[in-house]
């Protein structure tokens, strides 16, 4: 299955459930329940509408410490501050809307882990724009803390790299390990409701084989929700934007791979479309007619020397892939992305990154040294 090769990539398929890394066993989870969507009890919007209830009973008596600005325009940067800020009516207020949404988020992480395909997990990363505040590491902490408490053995993190990167950087995880032999940089694409973010990411591969030292040498983003384009104008957009990272890349003499790794909402087909949850997007990107890995090899057919290879999966497994390099000491673990709404992933480990041993080696190993030594010893 995963060597499938598209006529569109020339490398794998798209939204492919086996990469070079990792087994992807399942992503862009759906579950419901009364009041609908499970992810929306815990998205950055439910967020906003814990704090505005909090607001309330001070608004009320004239003592609430926001004046009139409106929850969904208070700023996380703003929020953070009042954390640990002189006014503790304010501080509480933002406390107890983090507990709030702890609750929720422990609520939506424990239906999850019910389920066959997040059975046995060991440790989730929770990544998107929530993610990137003090708030947000305070509410993953308290998370953990509830679902422990409930006898639930996993482990929370706030994702490694900022939000806007490791939507570039898990690009990387989705191409095959020869690429890297002979460039060290890649193209990547973030594709959001609001954002289209691209990138040039730098592989640091002969230093660290495992991808842990990765970074971004250079993004562009555009808010194409200000714009409103239509969808070719959008892809047209795109497809600009990455000529001009080319162009900085050679000039810069680095070694771009002919890659494109793209993240973008919604379930991914096998052959580049797009089956649902895009409809946030420009123009109508779940159309059986529109297919992006197509287009942008049409608008960029090579790279240096050779043919452009695209591959797409969904925006959620792909900031969970730049967790790979140091999530080696767990077998099976997932992503959490809280945004617009909750994007996740659960993913297996393939095979060990670097040379580390996994769990049940290094037990065999440590057994193995423990004989020896009492064999020495007796001897």
């Amino acid at each position: 299955m995963a060597d499938d090769v598209m006529t569109t990539t020339g490398i794998a398929r798209h939204g492919a459930a086996r990469l070079p890394s990792v087994e992807i066993d399942s992503f862009n989870i759906e579950i419901k329940d009364e009041d609908g969507f499970l992810g929306d009890r815990a998205s950055k919007g439910a967020f906003r509408k814990i704090l505005e209830r909090w607001r309330k009973p001070l608004r009320k008596s004239g003592k609430d410490p926001f004046g009139d600005e409106d929850s969904d325009t208070i700023s996380k940067k703003a929020l953070d501050a009042i954390l640990v800020g002189d006014d503790t009516e304010a501080s509480a207020v933002v406390h107890s809307a983090i507990e709030e949404f702890a609750q929720e988020l422990a609520h939506v992480t424990r239906r999850f882990l019910r389920t066959k395909a997040w059975a046995k997990t060991e440790c989730i990363v929770v990544g998107g724009g929530f993610r990137d505040s003090r708030l947000g590491e305070l509410a993953i902490a308290r998370t953990e803390i509830i679902l422990k408490d409930e006898g639930f053995g996993v482990e929370l993190e706030p994702i490694r790299y900022h939000p806007d990167d490791a939507g570039l950087i898990g690009a990387l995880h989705l191409a095959p390990s020869w690429i890297f032999e002979a460039h060290d940089s890649i193209l990547a694409v973030d594709i959001g409701g609001t954002n289209i973010r691209c990138g040039v990411v730098e592989t640091c591969w002969k230093k660290t084989p495992d991808l842990s030292k990765a970074s971004v040498w250079k993004s562009e983003l555009w808010r194409h929700a200000d714009d409103e384009p239509t969808r070719e104008g959008a892809v047209k957009r795109l497809a600009k934007m990455l000529k001009g990272l080319i162009d900085e890349a050679d000039t810069e003499g680095l070694k771009l791979a002919p890659f494109i790794g793209i993240a973008c909402p919604g379930v991914i087909n096998e052959d580049g479309s797009i089956e649902k949850g895009a409809q946030n997007l420009p123009g109508n990107w779940e159309s059986s007619k529109f297919n992006l890995p197509a287009s942008l090899v049409e608008a960029i057919p090579m790279i240096g020397d050779h043919d452009t290879a695209v591959l797409m999966h969904n925006d959620g497994v792909v900031q969970g892939l730049s967790e790979v390099p140091f999530m080696q000491d767990f077998e099976r673990w997932g992503v959490l992305t809280i945004g617009t709404g909750l994007g996740n992933a659960r993913f297996t480990n393939r095979r060990k990154e670097n040379g580390r041993k996994d769990k049940d080696d290094k037990a065999k190993d440590d057994k193995a040294d423990e004989k020896k030594a009492a064999k020495k010893k007796k001897d």
